[in-house]
């Protein structure tokens, strides 16, 4: 007796791999079943192909094929994106490292430029006294090239050269310029605080042999050739009203005589060193003058103090750059 169509449709048997139906072209709903279930009814089952509840065959090669090829497209996208982002992050700190180099490029310039105009300021005033006072405060007769004037003049050149190299170093953004500038920097910085420490650590020895090279230096007051060590005589006697080294007795062994100069009187006459002690400032030149620098070492200090303030910042900046540059050569070659 033959079932009608209405039986037989509920009834259907699965369908074989080859069919052509529709519902299980590709795979078909147990073919999906198998790829959710299949891992865990291989465990179960034993069943090679991975099937559920029977019902399932091995897949065949294509659909095999295409299980191994999605995944290791995913991760081939996944690679890019990785290297995409840290691209961006690296592009994204090369940015920053650059822009914190130009801040600090222009600042390390501003600074060297002023730092190159305050040494042709002091080589302009040490130029002006050596034309126009000579040999201007030169008191040492041990060291007669040590004035005033040659010592403005080294120190402004030694500033400007300086400054120059600082200059050039951050505009052109040059390691060795730089490092150059910060070692010059440094060793004028070590040399100040070494002859600072010595000075005050031998402050007593510093004071006696001052006092017999200063004596010394009378004996060329007035003569030929000591036009600078003349007139700074005469104008420390004049301005700080003391007379003579230690003592105003320390002109009669200069002229053999009971005579002071002019710039020594109470009252400016010609030849009026001439007349009566009575008439002489008696104050020491050497302690007055250092009892002025006491009084003034507030000032002294603050000065020494913005000085080395200055420098270190110099040095900051210098080493700051260098490094800035060493990281942008790195990371933005």
């Amino acid at each position: 007796m033959r079932r009608s169509s209405t039986d037989e449709s509920t009834y259907r048997r699965s369908p074989s791999p080859e069919s052509k139906e529709p519902g299980f072209a590709r795979g078909g709903p147990f073919r999906r079943c198998s790829s959710l279930y299949g891992r865990a009814g291989a465990g179960d089952t034993g069943d090679a192909g991975g099937g559920f509840f029977g019902l399932h065959s091995n897949p065949g090669p294509k659909a095999a094929q295409a299980r191994y090829t999605t995944p290791k497209g995913n991760k081939y996208v996944v690679f890019y994106l990785d290297l995409s982002f840290i691209f961006l992050l690296e592009l994204k700190r090369c940015s920053m490292a650059r822009g914190c180099l130009q801040g600090v490029k222009y600042l390390m310039f501003a600074f060297n430029l002023l730092f190159w105009l305050g040494g042709c300021g002091v080589l302009g005033v040490g130029i002006w006294l050596a034309a126009t006072q000579g040999n201007f405060a030169t008191l040492s007769s041990s060291f007669p090239s040590l004035s005033a004037a040659n010592l403005l003049i080294v120190t402004g050149t030694f500033v400007m050269a300086i400054g120059f190299v600082g200059c050039i170093g951050a505009l052109k953004e040059n390691k060795c310029l730089l490092l150059t500038f910060f070692v010059l920097l440094l060793l004028v910085f070590l040399l100040e605080a070494t002859i600072a420490v010595l000075f005050f650590a031998y402050s007593d020895k510093i004071d006696s042999y001052a006092q017999q090279d200063l004596k010394k230096g009378l004996h060329l007051y007035g003569t030929q050739g000591n036009v600078g060590l003349t007139n700074a005589w005469s104008i420390i006697q004049t301005d700080f009203r003391c007379c003579g080294v230690s003592n105003y007795t320390d002109w009669f062994e200069v002229y053999n005589a009971t005579r002071v100069p002019d710039s020594c009187c109470l009252e400016f006459s010609d030849s009026c060193g001439l007349h009566e002690p009575g008439t002489w400032w008696k104050s020491p030149c050497y302690e007055t003058v250092k009892a002025w620098l006491q009084e003034n070492l507030l000032a002294v200090g603050i000065f020494g103090l913005c000085t080395a303030l200055v420098q270190i910042l110099g040095l900051t900046f210098a080493m700051t750059m260098y490094c800035q540059v060493v990281k942008a050569d790195t990371y933005c070659a």
